[in-house]
Order: C-alpha cells, then sequence, then structure tokens
C-alpha cells in the first residue's frame, strides 16, 4: 500500500482518521487522497512517532489516559472543535466500540462520526453469541462448542482438524489449528482469553473478504468480493476480484437482516456450493485501500453517506489482483 501526500486542493472538508498508524487507518487516509476530494485529514493514533503522522494534514497522538475517563472523551471533543471537523472515520475497532457505547456524548459536537449499526457492532463483538444470532434468524453457522475437553469436542464437531477461536477479535490473532489432544490442550492452556472450538471448513484457498456498503435499511451496495490469501498477521496480503453470485446472494441476505450501515466486511470459506460466514466487521477493514484500487472507494462512499446524506453511487468495479508489501518511508 503506498500513500502520496501530494498537495490537496482548496480545503473543503475536514476528516479525522484514527488509529492512522495501523494498516486500517493507512488504508483509509490513502483512500481518501484517492478519492478525489478536497479533503483535510487529521490523523490520530496511540503512537507519537509511528509512521501515521506522515499520511495526514495535521496529526494529533492519543492521551494516555484510560478511553473510559471523562478525560478520554473530553480530548476528543476538544480535537473536534478545534479542529472543525467535519467527519471521524474510525480505522480501529477499538474506536468504533468508544464512540458507538459513547454515541450521545457526541451528539452535540457537529462532527458526523462514521458508525455502524448499534447492535450489530455489540453483538459481532462475540463469535459465539454472534453464531447465537444468526441461529435465531435461520442462518447455520459453523458448528463450534464450548467444550473443554478433546473427546467432547471430537464427539460434538467430528474428527480433527478442529480450531480453537478467542470469542473475541479480529484477524486471525490467537486462532489455533488443532490436530490431536495434544494440540488442544497446548493452545488451550496457552489461550489468555474466553475461546471456542469450531469445526475447520473450507481450504485456505476458498477463503473470501467481501465488502459492502450497508444503506441502514437492509439495502446495500453491490459487493466487491476478494479471493484473498491472509498475511501471517491475519490481513489480505493477497487479493482477486471475482464473481461470485453465491455470496454476493449471502451478503444481500446478511444485509437484510442486520441492517448494516456504511463500511461491512464479511468473512466466508466456501466447502462446496455452502458459504460459511467467518465473522461480520461493521467497519473498515484491512482490505480498505485495495478496495479503492479496484473501484470500490469506501472513504468517499462515507462522505457521500454520512456527511452529503447523498445514497453513494454504484461503484464501478476494476477487475484485477493486487498485492501487499512493505516499503520504506525515511525522513532526513
Amino acid at each position: 500500500m503506498t500513500i502520496s501526500a501530494s498537495p490537496t486542493p482548496q480545503v473543503s472538508i475536514t476528516v479525522v482518521v484514527t488509529a492512522v498508524g495501523a494498516i486500517i487507518g493507512q488504508g483509509i487516509a490513502a483512500s481518501l487522497r484517492k478519492s478525489g476530494l478536497a479533503v483535510r485529514i487529521i490523523g490520530v493514533d496511540r503512537d507519537p512517532m509511528g509512521i501515521g503522522r506522515h499520511f495526514c494534514d495535521r496529526f494529533y497522538p492519543k492521551p494516555a489516559c484510560d478511553e473510559d475517563t471523562p478525560e478520554y472523551t473530553s480530548f476528543w471533543l476538544d480535537l473536534l472543535d478545534r479542529e472543525q471537523v467535519d467527519l471521524v472515520l474510525p480505522g480501529l475497532e477499538l474506536d468504533v466500540l468508544f464512540f458507538s457505547r459513547h454515541r450521545s456524548a457526541f451528539e452535540g459536537a457537529g462532527a458526523r462520526i462514521v458508525l455502524n449499526d448499534a447492535d450489530l457492532i455489540e453483538v459481532a463483538q462475540d463469535k459465539w453469541d454472534f453464531g447465537l444470532e444468526l441461529q435465531r434468524h435461520g442462518i447455520a453457522p459453523i458448528p463450534a462448542c464450548l467444550n473443554r475437553d478433546w473427546s467432547g469436542c471430537v464427539t460434538e464437531l467430528g474428527p480433527p482438524p478442529l480450531l480453537l477461536k478467542p470469542r473475541q477479535g479480529n484477524g486471525s490473532r490467537g486462532i489455533a489449528v488443532l490436530r490431536d489432544e495434544e494440540d488442544f490442550l497446548y493452545w488451550s492452556r496457552k489461550s489468555r482469553d474466553a475461546f471456542l472450538v469450531q469445526k475447520f471448513v473450507g481450504t485456505d484457498e476458498a477463503e473470501y473478504t467481501v465488502g459492502a456498503f450497508g444503506l441502514g435499511d437492509g439495502r446495500a451496495l453491490a459487493p466487491i468480493i476478494f479471493r484473498r490469501k491472509l498475511s501471517v498477521a491475519g490481513n489480505t496480503q493477497y487479493a482477486e476480484v471475482v464473481a461470485h453470485p453465491i455470496l454476493a446472494d449471502a451478503v444481500a441476505r446478511l444485509a437484510a437482516i442486520f441492517k448494516p450501515v456504511g463500511p461491512t466486511n464479511y468473512q466466508f470459506r466456501m466447502e462446496g456450493d455452502t458459504p460459511w460466514l467467518l465473522e461480520i466487521n461493521p467497519r473498515f477493514s484491512s482490505s480498505t485501500s485495495l478496495r479503492a484500487a479496484f473501484g470500490y472507494n469506501e472513504a468517499l462512499m462515507s462522505v457521500e453517506f454520512f456527511l452529503r446524506n447523498r445514497t453513494p453511487a454504484p461503484p464501478e468495479i476494476t477487475p484485477g489482483r493486487g498485492w501487499r508489501y512493505y516499503d520504506d518511508l525515511v525522513v532526513t
């Protein structure tokens, strides 16, 4: 992902991008630069010396105080007022949770905050609870159990390999493949968080990430579908734009049920003709900049929808493949 900090046209809107030092925040900033908008980017990140400050027109480090304190809320209210911010684009799941759970504190701030449906944000936090919610709507989740006994897991889910997954978290962090009882004992002791054990479905070659901008009424813009390969960090490293009617139909059904608002990411594995939903991320994705490169610019859509109160134009998606690689930024 390459971000150009070339001069922007005359400023018309001021946008805050949070976690601009991390991959999602960087992707949002890159998408804004590609959008053609006259935009001034204010970056916020926990690391005052991180690379994120170089992708923005102005940068603020997050305060060291806890996010549940009045001081932290005051930091944000003061920043939004001082910079006359029009729009906030959260680039980190923790920021999404903070703004969602403190919506009332920002109602009079003047800035619009790009947030998905509050109920969807909460239920998507826990993979077990979300599986139960899928069942309630008649959608079969990937078979899983909370059993803490290996033989019980095999009885419930079938023979290995199985997966151990933290109930909360994103990407592939904390996920372990369990091939036998020794793996189960090791990783169950190693896991610091509540976890579930899940059936292993599909293959690495049949994993997909889908972006579909939700309109809040059960509809969504036509999706962009990537067949992808994950990096060791759990983010998309390689993406290929594909047409996949089964996944498009699955996303339309999920959107009708959960009524997402704004950038929404769906992750699937295919097993034959069955689309197994891994998770829904009701926020910007690590694939944000890759999607923008193929014509699906969710940052631009967010400006149109949340700030200008317009339904974004249907995106013109360009076919192709994309790779994410490391580069250097040197300041002397």
